[in-house]
């Protein structure tokens, strides 16, 4: 039976592209020609990034198959930045993409709950069900053990989502914790990673990959590669590609033979494509919608000689 992420390749398969693009706006990234039509404050730099997005969106959904909000960006700009947050998803989705929130929760039970029925699931009022963001995927961390993403996967089988959770993040410091070695000389990232293919066992798709998923970055390929070979049937969202140095050659490690098994993420790599060497001779500020669309076909192309 078609699962959450069978729709996710399918998209990818559809596109012949496997990058998610993510929408982290600060309003310092900015054009000047968008955040000069708004007033400087919390509402009209709300209303800056809702333009922004949009324009962007527009841009790449024909050939990129999904966003990927990071919902500190918006968070950060109070109730009228989670408006753009959620008009955002919206959007995407009335074009036809699929929405990964960053929104890397992870508490107990009850509290854990809470957070997968605000994005994955429904909120209860009054015996009347509610869908707040109806988001397809969330990222999870799962640190505080079986409890605190037990919710998550209840609302992936109740409504038919997935979830990416953390095995390996691609920041500098990720090792402190994630590289540790247990007694048995297991790294942690591992027993995580063995923990995600137990999870997800109940949710796997017609092509073989569940829609329980994992986060494992692109700058550590040695661990991508490992991570592969030990989670087969666990799909994975690399980070790390573009601006935080992660390289196509060893992004390919992530994927199987025929192909598939990982979404790449690029954010300011392509949010901010027209302030890039590559592009802001041939687009001008204005054109930074152009230049977004001309960084995402250039990558597609660049992932797809290496991936395949």
């Amino acid at each position: 039976m078609k699962n959450a992420m069978d729709r996710l390749i399918e998209k990818i398969k559809e596109m012949n592209n496997p990058t998610v693009m993510g929408l982290d706006p600060r309003y310092e990234m900015l054009p000047e020609c968008v955040t000069k039509k708004y007033p400087k404050d919390i509402e009209g730099v709300a209303q800056a990034i809702m333009e922004y997005n949009k324009s962007i969106i527009d841009s790449v959904y024909d050939i990129i198959p999904a966003i990927k909000p990071q919902i500190a960006f918006y968070e950060m700009y109070g109730i009228p930045g989670m408006k753009a947050f959620q008009e955002t998803c919206q959007y995407a989705k009335e074009k036809g993409m699929i929405v990964i929130a960053d929104i890397k929760r992870g508490d107990i039970g009850s509290t854990a709950t809470g957070y997968s029925n605000a994005y994955l699931g429904k909120t209860t009022i009054d015996e009347r069900e509610e869908s707040l963001y109806d988001i397809d995927f969330v990222t999870v961390n799962p640190y505080m053990g079986t409890d605190c993403v037990k919710p998550f996967i209840d609302d992936c089988k109740k409504y038919d989502k997935g979830i990416f959770i953390l095995v390996k993040t691609s920041n500098p410091s990720s090792g402190e914790l994630q590289d540790v070695k247990l007694e048995n000389g297991e790294e942690v990232y591992k027993r995580v990673a063995s923990l995600v293919e137990t999870w997800g066992e109940e949710l796997r798709g017609e092509n073989g990959y569940s829609s329980v998923a994992a986060v494992v970055g692109a700058t550590y390929p040695k661990q991508l590669e490992e991570l592969r070979k030990l989670a087969p049937h666990t799909f994975f969202l690399i980070p790390g590609y573009g601006a935080q140095g992660g390289k196509v050659q060893d992004i390919a490690l992530g994927f199987d033979q025929k192909g598939m098994g990982g979404i790449i993420n690029a954010s300011r790599s392509l949010m901010c494509a027209y302030q890039s060497d590559k592009w802001k001779d041939i687009y001008s500020e204005e054109e930074y919608a152009q230049a977004t669309r001309a960084e995402a076909i250039r990558m597609k192309e660049e992932l797809n000689h290496f991936i395949k």
